[in-house]
């Protein structure tokens, strides 16, 4: 008699964000980082765009990313501040200026409400720094929730935020 065991491969896109020091370095120290754990499928460009929530800090370099992987949504979080603290982010102030952050914005089309986890992250859909990366590398994936388009969403944002492209030579390029 034989068992099998399926594993099913799930699809992940992490929001990547830094404002402290060499932003582009950082994003792609974190790429790298994320990369020798999950298998990486596509990458947005680099967006500048104003601080959110606390706005009185240094412009963020926002990037997306998106991976396949056979973890949990727990332990990707949990891959995630881990590798945010090895990068020497601080949790000091909500929204204050960081090295690196971390967000799972998905995780196939699944929906987790528990305290330490709430995938759809949820306010991604006020976002616009999420959702205009996110409309250049998945503009069909539609929200387990609200039931719409990335891109969709994004014509629905009532953020005016500038959403600002970074031409970075490399930081996309060698992902």
């Amino acid at each position: 008699m034989f068992f099998y065991t399926y594993v099913l491969t799930q699809t992940i896109c992490i929001q990547l964000g830094s404002n402290i020091g060499d932003r582009a370095q950082h994003l792609k120290d974190a790429t790298s980082a994320l990369s020798s754990h999950f298998s990486l499928i596509e990458s947005s460009p680099v967006y500048e765009t104003e601080a959110w929530g606390l706005k009185d800090q240094q412009a963020f370099y926002n990037q997306l990313l998106i991976f396949e992987s056979t973890e949990s949504p727990y332990a990707i979080h949990q891959r995630c501040i881990s590798i945010e603290e090895q990068m020497g982010r601080q949790r000091d102030l909500r929204w204050g200026p960081r090295i690196i952050d971390l967000d799972i914005i998905f995780y196939s089309n699944k929906i987790i409400f528990s305290p330490k986890l709430q995938i759809p992250h949820l306010r991604m859909q006020d976002r616009r720094f999420v959702l205009k990366p996110l409309v250049d590398i998945a503009k069909s994936w539609i929200h387990p929730v609200l039931g719409k388009s990335a891109e969709q969403l994004l014509q629905d944002c009532n953020d005016n935020s500038e959403v600002k492209l970074i031409p970075l030579n490399g930081v996309r390029d060698s992902i």
